[in-house]
This record gives structure tokens, C-alpha cells and sequence, in this order.
């Protein structure tokens, strides 16, 4: 399935349907009288947030979506059937933009949330204007349009944790090591190529991590893959920022890391002030010991930890996964959020007496 994070449509609520004029002809009845019935009214349009969709793949394929209209009146007093609603299944996340002005609407965050396009009115039929003295009206009134709107959907991911770093620093292969997600894993760059989120189980609690694109230079101004991506960590509680430590072309792990800082800066103050952990990778490594000292030494000066970890051997990853649930629990009751539980396979290196 391809991961279509943002995409524009056509939608529209159903139009009311017509009154009727209509007149009562019967045998044996001179005077019938008006009898034309109202218009039904126009079905809503409604996006809900399911929690069981990770992508806005469907409406890519069908950008327009609008509900049924309202049938119109009959005679003899019989109404117009109502529309049918359509509603509209997006992730959970989805934020919903008016397309021509760029106001947001609707942030869809809950499970059943939804964002509404009020359908139209029916029309009344011409029974509704008779009186004493004006017992044979011929007019009806039409029916009300239903809202229409072009919509632009933007899909930010719902995650605790998120994974950032240069290409290559083994952010997928942590997620596969600690979820039960199956990310593409390759020794060479931008192997991923949309988010990836594995439901993660401690004995600290449980939690979901997103392993975003690799980030170059430059990628705030739209280098590279990540660029696109950066939006999704807006929600996340916690960056894990990982460096990688097996190199040998001479890069410089400090060099790394504040690159990767600064074009979180550069995109946007919200993520540049998210807790982090630092995290240098493939610890299995001869090359990893020099720039363990270096970046250790760096980030002293900043008062902060450096957490070494293999993905290859499992060094440091449950130690790690227990700093990272202890941390996400301080940031949930914090904000005062409450959780759903997330259902799925957890990795028994993490949780109860499985653990090795």
C-alpha cells in the first residue's frame, strides 16, 4: 500500500429536494386543493477518523466524494425520501483544510471524531401556502443546496516516539528490533521512504514509535526525502536521535548531530523543543569507540546523556526502551492524557519473562 499522507477532494453534501405543486384531482371531490408534498432533504457529508486507517490511499483514488441529494415531493401529500449520508473514512490525525483559503477546519485526533458538511434543506411543497384567501397557490419553494467545499487532507501521524537521523543510522533496524513492524532494511541511504510506526511493549507501558525518512542538510528547505515528512513529528512527545557510529569516511558524529538539530530548528520551534535521546548506533562496531568519546564529550557540555546501542547484538536496546516508556509516561500525565491501550505483537526482548 503506498503512504499517501495528503491529498485534495471534491466534497459535497446532497442537495435538498423540491416541493411539489401538485393539486388534488378526484372524482366526486370539485375542491381537492393543494396537495403537493415537501422535498427531502439532502444527506451530510461526514469525515471520520477510524482508528484502523494509516493512510488517505482511498481518497487519492477517488477525490470526489458527495452525499446523495434529497428526493423531491410527490402529490397527495407524500414527502421526498431524505438523502443518505456518506460518510467518509479517514485516518486518525487527519487535519481537514478549506483548500482555496488554507483555513483548518477540523483536526481529527479521536477515534470517531468527525467533520460534518450540513446537506440541504427540502423545499415546501405548495399545500404548505394555502389559506383562506389563496386556496389554490401554484408555487412550491426549491430546494436548499448542500454544503460544497474543496478540502485538503493533511495526515500527521499519531506517535509517542519519533526516530530521526542521517540515512543509515539504523533507525529501522531499531523498530524492527523492538516491534513487531517489518521496515525495509538496507545498508544503503533513504531505504525508507515513508513513515513506519511498531507498537512498542515494556514493563514501563506501552508505546508507539514512528521511524521517519533519513534527514540530510538542508532538508527544512526541502532536501532530500525528509522534508516532506517533518510535519509528523509535530505530535510526537520525544525525539530519539540516533547517530550513527560505525562510519568510516570520515564524518564527524558532533558534525551529524547538530546538522540534524538545526534543521529542526530551522523547521519549526515545536520540534526543536522536544525531549530528546541521544543515541549512537552500532555499537558491534570497532569504529564506534572514537566517536563514542567525542559525541560523549560533546553532549557533557550540554548535560546530556549519550545512550550506545546494536541493533546487530541487542546492546543497550531494552535499557534504552525503558528510558524511552518512563519518559512518554511523564509526558502523558503531564498533559493529562489518557491512552488507549494499542493491540499488537510486542518483541519478547522487551516484556516479562521472555526477556534475554
Amino acid at each position: 500500500m503506498r503512504f499517501i499522507d495528503e491529498v485534495t477532494i471534491e466534497a459535497s453534501a446532497g442537495n435538498g429536494g423540491d416541493g411539489k405543486v401538485s393539486f388534488w384531482r378526484e372524482k366526486y371531490v370539485p375542491r381537492g386543493g393543494p396537495d403537493g408534498a415537501d422535498g427531502g432533504r439532502g444527506g451530510d457529508l461526514i469525515l471520520r477518523a477510524d482508528k484502523q486507517l494509516g493512510t488517505l490511499q482511498d481518497l487519492y483514488y477517488a477525490p470526489h466524494q458527495r452525499a446523495e441529494h434529497g428526493e423531491h415531493g410527490h402529490g397527495r401529500m407524500k414527502n421526498g425520501c431524505d438523502g443518505q449520508d456518506l460518510t467518509v473514512r479517514v485516518p486518525r490525525g487527519t487535519e481537514v483544510y478549506d483548500a482555496d483559503t488554507g483555513e483548518l477546519l477540523a483536526d481529527l485526533v479521536d477515534p470517531g471524531q468527525e467533520y460534518r458538511l450540513k446537506g440541504g434543506r427540502g423545499g415546501l411543497g405548495n399545500c404548505n401556502f394555502a389559506t383562506p384567501t389563496r386556496q389554490a397557490p401554484d408555487f412550491a419553494k426549491p430546494g436548499r443546496p448542500g454544503e460544497a467545499r474543496r478540502l485538503r487532507l493533511s495526515l500527521k501521524v499519531l506517535a509517542d516516539v519519533g526516530l530521526v537521523g542521517f540515512p543509515n543510522a539504523g533507525k529501522s533496524t531499531l523498530l524492527s528490533v523492538v516491534s513487531a513492524a517489518h521496515p525495509k532494511v538496507a545498508d544503503y541511504p533513504f531505504t525508507t521512504l515513508s513513515p513506519n510506526l511498531g507498537v512498542v511493549r515494556t514493563e514501563r507501558g506501552t508505546f508507539v514509535m514512528a521511524d521517519m525518512p533519513g534527514l540530510i542538510e538542508g532538508a527544512s528547505d526541502g532536501a532530500g526525502l525528509g522534508h516532506r515528512f517533518l510535519r509528523h513529528l509535530e505530535r510526537v512527545r520525544l525525539l530519539v536521535h540516533l547517530v550513527e557510529g560505525g562510519y568510516r569516511d570520515g564524518r564527524d558524529p558532533v558534525a551529524d548531530y547538530e546538522i540534524i538539530r538545526d534543521e529542526l530548528k530551522s523547521y519549526g520551534t515545536r520540534l526543536a523543543k522536544l525531549p530528546e535521546i541521544v543515541v549512537l548506533t552500532k555499537s558491534d562496531l570497532p569504529e564506534t569507540a572514537g566517536h563514542r568519546k567525542k559525541l560523549e564529550k560533546h553532549l557533557a557540555k550540554r548535560r546530556r546523556k549519550l545512550w550506545v546501542i546494536s541493533g546487530a547484538t541487542r546492546e543497550g536496546v531494552e535499557a534504552l526502551m525503558k528510558e524511552v516508556a518512563m519518559r512518554v509516561n511523564r509526558a502523558r500525565v503531564a498533559d493529562g492524557t489518557t491512552v488507549e491501550e494499542p493491540k499488537g505483537a510486542y518483541h519478547p526482548l522487551l516484556v516479562g519473562s521472555a526477556r534475554r
